[in-house]
């Protein structure tokens, strides 16, 4: 997002063009601004809620300065026709384009290709509609994962094959926020979003080179549902549940059966750190952390010196957290630590309305960590 601007203000280069005619100039773009920005470890990435959608034929929104996607007044599937959704070609449009981002990212860096596509229940909902989509969860859950088995057969798991043929050594990163537990519930999240996810991989070869880190807003397993009148059915209100800790290892547990190579704590899970803390250890895994967009947003601070401090003091916290899981966790030497996921501290989104004086703190404070020492 934020190359984007930077190329549009400088250039005058508009969305379309800056994601589908030069590969060359978007990777070099993106990574000399991850340099600029202070980051060691790029991390290459699409607008990949709309790429996955528009080779389906679904309308793509491509505004002048910012990223692509899906257009939500022009649906391209509902309840009498999505079963007729078949196979697109991976050789052209979309698909070569993010082919071709992947090989020219491999010249520089050498590390092998990441794919990045929605996974079934975030493309039903952008081919769908989010309010129709939701609307079918609570009233009609057969047909929802029956619509995203289809998508996963017909559509996502053929894209994954023709992927791994290019790029055996590849990796595919799965992205489902829009089948977070914050949108449709933990209970929907595992039995719906996440099944899917299973359901697509069934007896793949590269399954254990798929993964999905995103959902987002672990803290709706603390809180529980009321029906009421005056709420739409199934809202969730904030009150403490009892079980609350034992829902939120259920949803842990489902989270790490389609991402058994580290755990991630978004800033929108609200859960404290010494939770996933504590799960990394127990289950020998890495931890990573998110830095939200809200977190850095320029717009919504009013004394930027006591933000530093406090973005500084929160900062510490997931270092120190960081640490002790490294000093503690027995992993192997490599690790996957040259691959360009989401490292220890990962920021979500930085845009032209970053408060980058925030990114400069957050960067020094994991600089002025001592080097930790591998539990022998």
């Amino acid at each position: 997002m934020l190359t984007l601007a930077l190329l549009n203000d400088l250039y005058g280069i508009e969305s379309w063009d800056y994601y589908n005619t030069d590969p060359y100039r978007y990777v070099r773009a993106n990574l000399a601004v991850s340099r600029l920005l202070g980051f060691r470890k790029f991390y290459m990435t699409w607008a990949l809620y709309a790429f996955t959608c528009e080779p389906l034929g679904q309308k793509t929104m491509y505004p002048d300065r910012f990223p692509a996607g899906a257009d939500p007044d022009e649906t391209l599937i509902n309840k009498a026709n999505w079963h007729e959704l078949g196979t697109p070609d991976f050789t052209t449009n979309v698909p070569a384009v993010i082919d071709a981002i992947m090989r020219v990212t491999q010249e520089p860096t050498g590390v092998a290709p990441t794919l990045q596509i929605s996974t079934p229940y975030s493309l039903a909902a952008d081919i769908n509609g989010q309010e129709p989509l939701l609307a079918d969860v609570v009233n009609d859950p057969e047909t929802v994962n029956a619509l995203l088995d289809h998508l996963g057969d017909a559509v996502l798991a053929p894209w994954m094959d023709h992927f791994f043929e290019q790029f055996p050594d590849g990796w595919t990163e799965l992205s489902d926020a829009s089948g977070s537990p914050f949108f449709i519930g933990p209970e929907n999240c595992q039995n719906m979003s996440i099944r899917s996810i299973r359901h697509m991989l069934r007896d793949k070869l590269y399954a254990d080179r798929v993964f999905d880190n995103n959902y987002r807003g672990d803290f709706v397993t603390e809180v529980q549902k009321k029906v009421r009148a005056s709420r739409p059915r199934g809202a969730v209100v904030a009150e403490d549940a009892p079980g609350g800790k034992s829902k939120l290892l259920k949803l842990t547990d489902a989270k790490v059966s389609v991402n058994p190579i580290f755990i991630m704590r978004l800033e929108s899970d609200k859960v404290d750190i010494s939770f996933y803390e504590e799960q990394v250890i127990q289950r020998n895994m890495p931890l990573t952390v998110g830095i939200g967009s809200p977190e850095i947003d320029r717009n919504s601070i009013e004394d930027l010196a006591a933000t530093k401090a406090e973005t500084a003091e929160k900062t510490r916290g997931y270092v120190a957290a960081i640490k002790r899981v490294c000093e503690t966790v027995n992993l192997p030497e490599d690790n996957h630590v040259g691959q360009s996921w989401p490292s220890h501290i990962y920021f979500e989104d930085i845009n032209g309305q970053s408060q980058f004086e925030l990114v400069e703190n957050i960067l020094n404070e994991i600089r002025k960590c001592a080097p930790f020492v591998r539990r022998v």
